[in-house]
């Protein structure tokens, strides 16, 4: 069986656990905290890095999210997540670094170094500067894929794919932190609230990491159209 060394935060590992459980690959989580710097851990991934897919029988080491989805999908043809076209599967590629790269750069890493790695590794008090950008480029982040929704029917194109898997695994993380005001994000809210009901969303929802509370919503399926208060 496969196992997955993870942690609970990291929104690439997310990736692979919403990947593999839509393929509906069977695999064990293995809880590994990159910043602690295992020798074990570094002769798997020189880089040091989670998310690593290991397949202890037959001595087969993946890292890398994006590597790791793309063997995936070269793989096992269940439930394709980069699909249609050439360029169809062009943009799904383009989406998936967008998010990886541009959404975790500047909303989920910042919110993660400042309200995890501080609090947990350094023992510092957060920068409200820098939550404060994070949770305004949130925004700005947001409205894309407010006008992605409004002119396809998922992230990537007519199918689910794994451009909405990267956003959701991001979106989540940043969520789980309270960095996410979906205020004027109808169309972003609606399909956010889609997906975190898809069974493979389900482990993700149970999360929770040590001394660091999710935001109240953040395992609330019915999140969106949000609650009228009480008369």
């Amino acid at each position: 069986m496969w196992q997955l060394f993870q942690f609970p935060l990291c929104p690439f590992s997310r990736k692979i656990r919403l990947l593999l459980s839509e393929k509906g690959i069977a695999f064990e989580l293995v809880r590994e905290n990159p910043w602690e710097g295992r020798d074990e851990f570094f002769v798997m991934n020189h880089a040091g890095r989670v998310p690593v897919l290991h397949e202890p029988g037959r001595g087969v080491t993946l890292c890398d999210s994006r590597a790791i989805a793309e063997y995936l999908e070269e793989t096992n043809d269940k439930n394709p997540m980069i699909n249609g076209t050439a360029s169809n599967r062009a943009e799904i590629r383009r989406l998936v670094a967008l998010f990886d790269e541009s959404f975790f750069g500047q909303v989920t890493g910042p919110l993660l170094e400042e309200k995890m790695r501080k609090r947990l590794v350094l023992r510092q008090s957060p920068d409200s500067r820098a939550l404060r950008e994070a949770m305004k480029l949130a925004h700005e982040n947001l409205y894309y894929i407010d006008w992605l929704v409004d002119t396809r029917p998922w992230l990537g194109g007519a199918r689910m794919s794994l451009a909405d898997l990267a956003a959701a695994a991001q979106i989540s993380v940043a969520d789980y932190l309270g960095g996410i005001d979906w205020n004027g994000h109808e169309q972003a809210a609606s399909w956010y609230a889609t997906f975190k009901s898809r069974p493979s969303f389900s482990p993700l929802l149970a999360d929770r990491m040590e001394s660091i509370y999710p935001a109240p919503h953040y395992a609330d399926l019915d999140f969106w159209p949000p609650h009228e208060a009480a008369r």
